[in-house]
């Protein structure tokens, strides 16, 4: 550009603009990245809560106790608590296992029979 003396490059007032400018796009583009980055936490505490929540609804399926406690190491800042509740069906058991770390939790619950059930008798053929 040619300043009012015939100099070329930008006037003052031209670098401020751009400088401006890319400022803004740049704090555009770190919101948004810490925004991402939070909700990626999230969603990855999340999943390691329902993982253990699934293992421990499955040893209650050998072993239905009701218990309460802090899962090991990596895990020690989560908790757990389990239930067990009567359904509305007489031979069938709910099983519920609540895990969290203080701010999210992650409840899960499943259906089991209380004892198993019968087979069906077996139907022998004759020739």
């Amino acid at each position: 550009m040619k300043g009012w003396r015939g100099q070329q490059g930008f006037t003052l007032l031209e670098v401020m603009v751009s400088l401006a400018i890319v400022g803004g796009l740049l704090m555009t583009l770190i919101y948004t990245l810490n925004y991402n980055l939070g909700i990626t936490g999230k969603f990855f505490a999340v999943t390691t809560m329902t993982n253990l929540a699934k293992e421990k609804i499955e040893e209650m399926k050998t072993e239905p106790l009701e218990t309460e406690g802090h899962f090991p190491a990596p895990n020690e800042t989560l908790s757990y608590a389990t239930k067990i509740r009567d359904s509305a069906f007489p031979e069938i058991t709910e099983i519920a296992v609540t895990v969290g770390d203080g701010k999210t939790r992650v409840m899960l619950s499943e259906l089991i029979w209380k004892k198993a059930p019968p087979l069906p008798p077996r139907v022998e053929e004759t020739q």
